[in-house]
């Protein structure tokens, strides 16, 4: 969606396939964390530019889409992360338990935390509307079975309502990627698993969001998603998330872990009062990838929807004959 609105704005001929709600699949839910603290400088960096990015799309929307919270980091990496961020002239504290800089709703605060000063929550509903009323004009909500690229060197189309021919093909399209990018001689990670974010009532509080990766259970990301709601995602046994596990064995797998983990950890009413469920790619971590075979580009990643418009911007000037 973001490269749709820079296309358009750049005045060319748009048409954006997407046979569900948009921004329904990997970018799904109403928040989700916005930070600088990676461990690759150019992560960094680009976090940078989203974070203008975002600045200017809230400006022209009339409202914001991050909410300026800070992102605490524990467990793993926090040396990485904080000579990353050094390196790009990111802003971060390391601090420890008892500082009184740590806002968590947690029963033991970590013995040690890296402060992301900078990051927060992006309000993905917010994003959404921004996105659509900028670009749904250009939205067919209708699936993509089939790509192909013709002897004349254009992208083909066929979906639901037919086939179509186009100069220049963008495709994120989540979990049908892999499937549809290997039509056209184009490798990307084939990998799925499922994963399941539940939310829990909490006490209302300026709170921070929250990476945690310790080294001896499984990593959590956690972060307010709206007053008194806490949202809690885990990285549950890949054994039990595995695609092949299916749907509905990994999500009661991951809901008796997140629950297990509330009564453990955290300072929250442990019951479940939302759920989100999207597709994750295991195995291949932060970072952005680009693959292309003549008119066709496939973009692949973990926390892309983080870097929307830097990544909207740069894709739109790629798909038109720019440099990946």
């Amino acid at each position: 969606m973001s490269a749709t609105v820079e296309l358009l704005a750049a005045g060319h001929d748009v048409t954006c396939y997407e046979p569900g709600s948009i921004m329904g699949e990997r970018s799904a839910g109403a928040t989700r964390i916005f930070r600088f603290a990676h461990v690759d400088p150019d992560l960094v960096r680009l976090a940078g530019e989203a974070k203008v990015g975002f600045d200017r799309w809230s400006e022209e929307g009339g409202r914001p889409l991050l909410i300026d919270a800070e992102c605490v980091i524990t467990g793993v990496d926090l040396a990485d992360r904080a000579a990353a961020m050094a390196r790009a002239g990111a802003d971060y504290e390391l601090v420890g338990a008892g500082s009184g800089r740590l806002r968590l709703p947690v029963v033991e605060e970590p013995a040690v935390a890296l402060i992301d000063v900078g990051g927060g929550v992006v309000d993905v509903d917010a994003l959404r509307e921004f996105l659509t009323d900028r670009g749904g004009r250009a939205v067919v909500h209708e699936p993509v079975y089939r790509l192909d690229i013709t002897p004349g060197g254009a992208a083909a189309v066929t979906a639901a309502g037919g086939r179509a021919e186009y100069d220049a093909l963008l495709l994120a399209a989540g979990s049908v990627t892999a499937h549809l990018a290997a039509q056209v001689g184009i490798y990307t990670w084939p990998l799925l698993s499922h994963h399941l974010r539940c939310t829990f009532p909490v006490a209302s509080g300026n709170w921070q969001a929250w990476i945690d990766l310790p080294p001896d259970r499984p990593g959590t990301y956690q972060h307010s998603a709206g007053p008194g709601r806490w949202a809690v995602g885990g990285h549950v046994d890949p054994a039990l998330t595995v695609w092949e596990a299916g749907r509905e064995a990994a999500e009661v797998a991951s809901r008796a872990a997140l629950l297990d983990y509330a009564r453990t950890y955290l300072a929250v009413d442990p019951t479940i009062v939302d759920e989100i469920y999207c597709t994750s790619v295991p195995n291949l971590g932060d970072g952005v990838h680009v693959r292309r075979n003549g008119p066709v580009v496939a973009i692949y990643g973990n926390n892309l929807m983080k870097f929307a418009p830097v990544l909207g911007r740069d894709l739109a000037r790629t798909v038109v004959g720019g440099a990946i």
